[in-house]
C-alpha cells in the first residue's frame, strides 16, 4: 500500500465536472448585465472600435496614420488657399470615412464666436493636432493679429505644418512650435517674443491642462482679462483643472456644453475662464 489515498467521486460531484455544469449557468446570469451595459454605452463602444481597432487596422495596412490619411484626402478634395473648405473637407472625412478626433464644427463655432467677441491680438493654442482648430483661430484673428500653437508630436506637427501652409497662412501669422508644452512655455517670453496671450486653447491632455494653467500663471503671460478656453473638459474629463480654476478666485468660468463630433450622444464641455488677474 502506498502512503496516498484515492477517494473516488461521483462523477456529479466532481470539480470540473461542476465547472463545466455551472459555466453556462454563470454565463446566463451575467447576460442581462452585459446586454444593458452594451446597450447604455453603445456610444463608447462605437467610439472606441473607431478610435482603437479600426484606426489600428487601417494604420497597419495603409503604412501611414490617420491624420496622414486625412490629410490626403484634404490635398485631393479641398481647395488650396481656402481655409472654409479645407475645415468642410476634414469634416466630411471624419463623417464619411474615418474619426477624426478633432474639434469638429459644434465646438468649432464656440471658438470662433469667443475669438469674434474678444479679438484676442496674441493667441496660444497647446494642442495643434491635425490643425483644425489653427485653422478657426487663424481666419478669426484681427489684422495683425498673431497665433502660435505647440504640437508635442514631431509627426502630428509635420501634418499640421503642411494643412496651415496649404490654407495659405505663413510663418509671419501662424508660428507652429514643436515640444512638450511645459518645456515650451517657460521659453515662450525669451525665445518667441510672446509677452502676453490674451486667449488660450488648451487641446492637448485634459490631465496636463492645470499644470499648463499654473506655468502660465508662472510666467505671467496671462493678463487680466485674458481668456483660457479648454476642451475636453467632461469626456475625458479635466477634474482638477475644473475645480481649481472655480476655487482659486482668479477666473470666472463658464462651461458650453457639446457632443463630441460624430458622437453627439457623448456630451462633452467646453470651459471658458476669464482671468481676472494674480490677485
Amino acid at each position: 500500500m502506498t502512503g496516498k489515498w484515492w477517494v473516488s467521486l461521483p462523477a456529479s460531484l466532481h470539480p470540473r465536472a461542476q465547472v463545466g455544469t455551472m459555466s453556462p449557468a454563470i454565463a446566463l446570469a451575467f447576460l442581462p448585465l452585459v446586454v444593458t451595459l452594451l446597450v447604455r454605452y453603445r456610444h463608447y463602444f462605437r467610439l472606441l472600435v473607431h478610435t482603437v481597432l479600426l484606426r489600428s487596422l487601417r494604420d497597419c495596412l495603409s503604412g501611414l496614420w490617420i491624420e496622414e490619411r486625412a490629410f490626403s484626402y484634404v490635398l485631393t478634395h479641398a481647395l488650396p488657399g481656402d481655409p472654409g473648405h479645407i475645415l468642410t473637407t476634414l469634416d466630411h472625412w471624419s463623417s464619411h470615412c474615418e474619426y477624426l478626433s478633432h474639434m469638429g464644427p459644434a465646438k468649432g463655432q464656440i471658438l470662433t464666436r469667443l475669438m469674434g467677441e474678444k479679438a484676442p491680438a496674441c493667441v496660444l493654442e497647446l494642442g495643434t493636432y491635425c490643425g483644425y482648430s489653427t485653422l478657426l483661430i487663424a481666419c478669426a484673428l484681427p489684422p495683425g493679429g498673431r497665433l502660435l500653437t505647440v504640437e508635442r508630436d514631431p509627426r502630428t506637427a509635420a501634418v499640421a505644418e503642411k494643412l496651415i501652409r496649404l490654407a495659405g497662412f505663413d510663418e509671419r501669422m501662424v508660428e507652429l512650435i514643436v515640444g512638450s508644452s511645459e518645456e515650451v512655455i517657460p521659453r515662450l517670453r525669451t525665445q518667441y517674443q510672446l509677452s502676453r496671450a490674451d486667449l488660450v486653447l488648451l487641446a492637448h491632455r485634459p490631465r496636463r491642462y492645470l499644470r499648463d494653467l499654473q506655468l502660465l500663471e508662472a510666467h505671467t503671460l496671462l493678463p487680466a482679462g485674458a481668456t483660457v478656453l479648454a476642451d475636453h473638459v467632461l469626456f475625458p474629463g479635466a477634474p482638477r483643472f475644473l475645480q481649481y480654476a472655480k476655487s482659486c478666485g482668479r477666473y470666472r468660468c463658464r462651461l458650453h456644453h457639446t457632443g463630441l463630433p460624430d458622437f453627439p450622444a457623448i456630451k462633452d464641455g467646453i470651459a471658458q475662464l476669464t482671468y481676472a488677474g494674480p490677485g
